[in-house]
């Protein structure tokens, strides 16, 4: 089982930056895909992004498309998510997670078996 660390999170003005890291305990396999879901309080898990160990194939949920780049750095087993033009509407907790999804499912929360604490962002002026 790989343990999942989520850092950088923060409070930010919108408009503004933030990047995203995921660490894993272990080396991925070929077969995992990383991926970020985010809740906002009261609200239901959303897919995020998502990326492929090799080839390096990613998804975007449309609200984040342009806006968000996930990247990952399997030398290191780290998966970044760089979160640019940050509204409010992108404050919530988020939880970097990995698993074995089916293309059809890659945007389902329960397709994915590891998840990290999360990482809370505030996007607030």
């Amino acid at each position: 089982q790989i343990q999942l660390i989520e850092s950088g999170g923060g409070l930010v003005q919108p408009g503004g930056s933030l990047r995203l890291s995921c660490v894993a305990s272990e080396p991925f396999t070929s077969s995992h895909t990383m991926a970020w879901f985010r809740q906002a309080s009261g609200k239901e898990r959303e897919f995020v992004a998502a990326i492929f160990r090799s080839p390096s194939n990613t998804y975007y949920s449309s609200s984040v498309k342009g806006r968000f780049t996930i990247s990952r750095n399997n030398a290191r087993d780290t998966v970044t998510l760089q979160m640019n033009s940050l509204t409010p509407e992108d404050t919530a907790l988020y939880y970097c997670a990995t698993g074995r999804p089916i293309l059809s499912s890659m945007r389902r929360a329960d397709a994915y078996g590891s998840w990290g604490q999360g990482t809370q962002v505030t996007v607030s002026s």
